[in-house]
């Protein structure tokens, strides 16, 4: 079952916030405790509340902090972006939507609300948060003042603009559809599922009590003084009247529902409107605003007041006609908080359109399945703060990794061991600007253990020709002391290789931790983080050809990999052919490693030899390999030697702009992983927290 939804509207003025509200109601029949999380609000982050949070938290009684309801503004989200801070945002964003997922059954996301400058920087960013949180959408469709034909064809492009996207569409909600033509639209609009499915789709007619600004909200718009008619400020405003010329000629004018705009030293055109609401002549007005801040004379309000039966809302607003005119162009209707009757309004539109037990059953049977490298990457870092890990890096005089172990640090990713000479190490960390306190910096000629280290690694490898004077020197190498850290338990994890070669970082491990029982060699994967999935690409980076046996137990220490960093592993052979058909060297090669690694690890979804597109394609698995339960589907994939799968995680990474964390070495008793030597300081980061599930497990 789904545990969240993003409701994301189209354009302004969609009626989002009355869509809302019947999507939460239909939740809480079937969710205890609900969340509502506004990412991006339009508003100030201080002061005036947002009005779609306070709305939905105070109509349905939600036990939620506003302060845990948002992240930022618009206007903070967009100087984030344009300072370079992106990934920082999505990863604020994505924190608190976890904090809320976490102690909530189910979190109602609503996105921006359109009224901005720029509609498609609020549209892009509005389908990037959804996909990064793996929310299915809800699409609020604006249809106030549209022809069905362009509503179809306006609707339609967003629609396809966010299949195009990768987004899991839940639903559509055409709203605001002039009366009488909502089948017709509904009747226009494709919108399939991922999987092919067809989308729920509704259509919700206009209702002019919701769309309208009631004279309320004049009042709040304006800040208002309310002079008379405190009982009426419910009654719904049509349209507006300046009121500048003579009371003659401005009667022509008056209207149903109107609202008069006029100065409050104009006692002319008030007694006149008070005047029309005795006569049958005209149509009743929706009440007057008294600019300029002036009150009327003490006459006029003598003959008002004793003007009894003539309910006619009376406001006196700062600022002459023609500011307060321009003001209450931009006013549209907004359901309050403190409204039940356009509540009541709304949800009753909303339950008669909008079949509840369709949406319920569909949300019982839809998750999105979609894993962004935002998510996974979020993912990673979230369990390994959940039991931290003691993880050294022997390259202490590398300003990548010092960069990256300040933003471990802060992240409280894993404690931090760094090694090198303090003389080298301090006087960088001082030029780089870090604040790296919280890290121990050992420097391993001086450390207490340096001795206990050079002896036991002399002990493991007298018999290999090493000398104690040999012992000592290699203790004095950073990676050396490094690893023998982690096989004391003095640290749980090790990553090295920004400044290291493969071998330097590697040959240690071999020589010190060892292989785990069972296995021959170190390999490692690499996981892809494509748009809406991980898979895992093993070996692409420690064994250039390796046997049937080498790349049997390849598979089936992917296959833990896979499983502990949360892919379910359905495991493909790789090779030129799939099944039976094809024959040669290297194809034989491919079969005897999966009948190798069947016989040894027989529970594990296991296929080959397998074509890379009968692996991932179902149309193709479905010719070539019908009834497989890895062909079609594969979540990790098995190269037959290093060329091929160092060429082809290079070549997906480029050409899908896909994240590749790793290598990952795998094999070993305890972690260590390689850096390359070309590594960014995200990627050090990603390393770290690699190592430190890898040391959970």
């Amino acid at each position: 079952m789904s545990k969240n939804l993003y409701i994301i509207a189209t354009e302004a003025r969609s009626g989002k916030s009355a869509i809302c509200l019947g999507v939460m109601q239909l939740l809480l029949k079937d969710f205890q405790r609900v969340a509502f999380f506004r990412p991006i609000i339009s508003g100030s982050a201080q002061g005036k509340r947002d009005h779609d949070i306070n709305l939905i938290l105070s109509q349905f009684y939600l036990n939620q902090r506003y302060e845990d309801s948002f992240v930022y503004t618009l206007d903070q989200a967009r100087d984030m972006i344009n300072q370079g801070k992106h990934t920082i945002m999505l990863e604020n964003i994505l924190a608190k939507f976890k904090e809320l997922e976490s102690r909530y059954d189910f979190v109602l996301c609503e996105g921006t609300d359109f009224m901005g400058t720029d509609s498609a920087f609020e549209f892009d960013i509005n389908a990037e948060i959804a996909s990064n949180l793996g929310c299915p959408v809800i699409i609020v469709a604006n249809g106030l003042d549209k022809t069905p034909e362009k509503l179809v064809a306006a609707t339609q492009i967003a629609i396809d603009t966010f299949e195009e996207k990768g987004l899991d569409i839940f639903a559509t909600i055409v709203n605001r559809v002039d009366p009488g033509f909502e089948q017709k639209v509904l009747d226009g609009l494709t919108c399939k599922y991922i999987g092919g499915q067809d989308c729920l789709t509704y259509a919700i007619p206009e209702d002019a009590t919701l769309g309208k600004p009631t004279v309320g909200d004049v009042t709040k718009w304006l800040g208002a003084q309310v002079l008379y008619g405190q009982d009426q400020l419910d009654t719904p405003v049509d349209d507006y009247i300046v009121a500048a010329m003579q009371v003659g000629n401005f009667m022509d004018y008056i209207k149903k529902g109107a609202l008069v705009i006029t100065p409050g030293d104009r006692a002319d055109v008030v007694l006149a409107c008070y005047a029309s609401r005795l006569s049958t002549a005209y149509q009743d007005i929706a009440g007057i605003v008294l600019t300029g801040g002036l009150d009327p004379h003490k006459n006029v309000k003598k003959l008002v007041e004793g003007w009894t039966g003539i309910p006619l809302p009376v406001l006196l607003a700062e600022g002459h006609t023609y500011k307060v005119t321009r003001i209450l162009m931009d006013l549209y209707g907004r359901i309050e908080a403190d409204d039940q009757k356009k509540i009541a309004s709304a949800l009753g539109t909303f339950e008669h359109h909008v079949k509840g037990d369709d949406f319920r059953s569909r949300l019982e049977s839809k998750k999105s399945s979609k894993i962004t490298p935002k998510m996974f990457e979020y993912s990673l870092i979230d369990r390994a703060k959940k039991e931290k890990q003691h993880i050294v890096l022997p390259e202490g005089t590398s300003p990548r990794i010092l960069k990256a172990a300040d933003i471990l640090l802060r992240r409280g990713v894993a404690d931090l061991t760094i090694l090198g000479k303090e003389s080298e190490v301090q006087p960088l960390i001082s030029q780089l600007g870090l604040d790296l306190s919280a890290a121990q910096l050992i420097d391993p000629s001086k450390s207490e253990f340096y001795e206990q280290y050079w002896t036991t690694y002399y002990g493991m490898r007298k018999a290999k020709g090493v000398t104690e004077e040999m012992a000592r020197d290699q203790m004095l190498s950073p990676t050396y002391f490094g690893t023998m850290m982690v096989q004391m338990g003095q640290a749980d994890g090790m990553v090295s290789g920004s400044i290291n070669t493969t071998q330097e970082t590697i040959r240690p491990a071999l020589q010190i931790i060892k292989t785990k029982p069972g296995m021959s060699i170190v390999s490692s994967v690499f996981l892809m983080c494509l748009s809406d999935r991980v898979l895992v690409f093993g070996d692409c980076a420690v064994n250039p050809n390796p046997n049937a046996q080498q790349l049997a137990e390849i598979a089936i220490q992917s296959a833990g990999t896979a499983a502990a960093f949360g892919v379910e592993p359905r495991i493909a052979m790789l090779s030129y052919s799939t099944g039976a058909s094809g024959s040669g060297a290297e194809v034989d090669k491919v079969r005897e490693a999966t009948k190798i690694a069947k016989e040894m690890a027989p529970e594990l979804k296991l296929e080959g030899p397998i074509q890379y597109d009968a692996a991932i394609d179902p149309e193709v698995a479905a010719l070539k390999l019908p009834g497989s339960e890895v062909a079609g589907k594969a979540t990790v994939f098995i190269f037959p030697d290093l060329n091929t799968g160092n060429n082809t995680y290079k070549a997906v990474q480029r050409a899908a702009q896909a994240v590749a964390i790793g290598p990952v070495l795998q094999g070993l008793n305890k972690p260590v992983n390689d850096l390359s030597r070309g590594c960014t300081v995200e990627d050090i980061v990603n390393t770290v927290v690699i190592t430190a599930i890898q040391a959970q497990h």
